[in-house]
């Protein structure tokens, strides 16, 4: 069976699968905090602005502008006790925005971390929980939707 670790040149090279991770936050130190069920939005695009060349009818020139970052979206089963409730409540109760940096740490089956994307000056923007039905017996999810600065992959 070949490591995920193995050189991208080298033969027998897997891409990793996306379900052995934590988010670590440099708020909180409890465990129970690095696990979420999905965490999506490490993604980055460049805004372009168009210029038009005069006697230029074939195309427009794009120029890239400045980079664009989407809203991180964290989604785990609730929490009754967590720091990183506490701080989002702060935002939505208290209007008290506190910047936090958090760590998505992908780790291979050993639980070796293979990429890690620094998230930088993160603030809650939206907090969610799931439906509660009496006809369904699931468990119920916290939606955490964060805007941040930008992210460093390392």
């Amino acid at each position: 069976m070949a490591s995920s670790s193995a050189s991208s040149a080298g033969a027998g090279y897997y891409p990793p699968l996306g379900f052995h991770y934590s988010v670590v936050f440099s708020i909180s130190p409890h465990r129970d905090d690095v696990r979420f069920q999905s965490v999506s939005g490490l993604s980055v695009e460049y805004e372009m602005e168009e210029y038009k060349e005069g006697g230029e009818n074939r195309f427009v020139h794009k120029l890239p502008v400045r980079t664009k970052y989407p809203n991180l979206t964290l989604k785990r089963g609730l929490l009754l006790t967590s720091v990183v409730t506490q701080w989002c409540m702060a935002a939505f109760t208290l209007r008290k925005f506190i910047p936090a940096d958090l760590m998505v740490i992908l780790m291979n089956e050993k639980g070796v971390p293979l990429r890690s994307w620094n998230v930088v000056n993160a603030i809650p923007v939206k907090w969610q929980v799931s439906e509660l039905n009496a006809d369904k017996s699931e468990i119920i999810v916290e939606t955490l939707e964060l805007s941040y600065r930008y992210f460093i992959m390392l």
